[in-house]
């Protein structure tokens, strides 16, 4: 894995996790809005609106360094509208590119020939 490859799935790592908190809080924000008096909606809205742009923005990019197959792009895009699929596409990701310099290693040493 080159190093602007690299770099892509690092940052679409460090929006994934803010990303899935922000949509769970403006849905915690949203119930509040409808049982108490108590409205951040407009706020809590702003803040997940940027950071959703920033994650999809960051997820194109990612895809395309990485060359995934369209089903691998689908899945992380699914799970950045998913409530908790943040949490999960960070997992991934960290699996995902530690799997990636495991292989770089072994290429580097000899030890396989892909």
């Amino acid at each position: 894995m080159d190093l602007k490859t690299a770099s892509a799935l690092r940052r679409l790592r460090l929006v994934s996790v803010p990303e899935g908190v922000s949509f769970l809080l403006l849905m915690l924000c949203s119930v509040l809005k409808r049982t108490t008096d108590f409205n951040a909606v407009p706020v809590m809205g702003a803040v997940h609106g940027i950071l959703f742009i920033i994650y999809v923005v960051f997820w194109l990019d990612a895809w395309s360094k990485t060359k995934w197959e369209l089903k691998t792009a689908a899945l992380y895009f699914v799970l950045s509208v998913l409530p908790t699929g943040g949490f999960f596409a960070d997992r991934m990701l960290r699996r995902e590119a530690e799997a990636t310099v495991i292989a770089s290693r072994a290429r580097k040493e000899g030890v396989i020939n892909a």
